[in-house]
């Protein structure tokens, strides 16, 4: 399937702003099952320096700084993708009991170091018992590894209500954990949480997923969003990604933009100014289906 993907990020100042540093993982990636067609990148006012690189974990980042006075910034990305469909894996049980992973892991397998930076806790996503307990109720011993991650995904999906109100990027994961409400973000935290609690290992993705419109209604422009989900390492399979948020596995209508330990590492758009007092953010996204690829 082929996307066209337009990403609109608007600050407004209340004050000039007389200089501007920024980084954005807005560029998605190239996976086996993911090709990037075209990507351009917009910004007004224009930079005075603009480069772009990959990052430890393989992400795309393009830099930009801006040095001419202004109140607001606009930053425009537009790309085409090809998604690939994933093999589909009809039997998780196939998979090792999820103990056996958790001791390759601990032993520090050089053949498992792509794993390595996804195991310990970091400032947005902890590791605590509260999450530990949480994962083993579907964690059960000698339970293969992608049917416990599925049945966690489940279980997520099913105790957890969807609220933009009832988090923010800052709330700590035991309190999204008790108050069972939050956004795909803090379902992808909270899932990685509570696996890396148990020593397994997960990376966090961002990007984006094709939303259908009520039947007989037209796409609306700019009504799309940014979306999270999370990747769990298996020695068989290698990574897998789980969508929290929609219980499912990630297919064909999940665009991949960036991965890395939680969501600091992949901010869609991040830097700091010189001036402006108080901002206001408008972000608008739209996700749009082109056609069938050819293989």
């Amino acid at each position: 399937m082929r996307y066209q993907v337009e990403h609109q990020t608007v600050y407004s100042y209340d004050l000039p702003v007389i200089q501007s540093q920024q980084l954005l993982h807005l560029m998605p990636r190239q996976t086996p099952f993911q090709q990037c067609i075209s990507y351009t990148l917009a910004c007004e006012p224009q930079p005075a320096e603009q480069s772009r690189r990959q990052d430890f974990f393989g992400n795309n980042n393009d830099y930009f700084t801006i040095m001419t006075p202004h109140q607001a910034l606009e930053v425009t990305s537009r790309f085409q993708v090809d998604i690939q469909p994933r093999p589909l894996m009809a039997d998780f049980v196939q998979s090792p009991p999820w103990e056996q992973v958790k001791a390759l892991l601990k032993d520090q397998d050089t053949q498992h170091l792509d794993a390595a930076p996804y195991i310990y806790a970091t400032t947005r996503v902890t590791c605590s018992e509260a999450l530990a307990n949480f994962a083993l109720s579907c964690f059960t011993p000698q339970r293969s590894l992608l049917e416990a991650a599925m049945a966690l995904t489940q279980k997520i999906y099913t105790e957890f209500e969807f609220d933009p109100q009832a988090t923010d990027i800052s709330t700590p994961l035991d309190t999204v954990l008790e108050g069972r409400r939050g956004v795909c973000q803090d379902f992808a935290h909270l899932m990685i949480g509570a696996l890396r609690s148990i020593g397994l290992a997960c990376r966090y993705v961002s990007g984006y997923i094709l939303t259908h419109p009520p039947a007989g209604q037209p796409r609306m422009i700019g009504a799309d969003a940014s979306h999270a989900w999370l990747s769990v390492y298996c020695p068989v399979y290698g990574w897998v990604d789980f969508d929290p948020t929609n219980n499912c596995l990630v297919q064909q209508e999940h665009i991949t933009v960036a991965w890395g330990r939680d969501f600091g590492d992949v901010s869609p758009m991040r830097g700091v100014v010189l001036g402006g007092g108080a901002q206001q953010l408008t972000v608008s996204v739209t996700v749009t289906p082109l056609e069938y690829a050819v293989a």
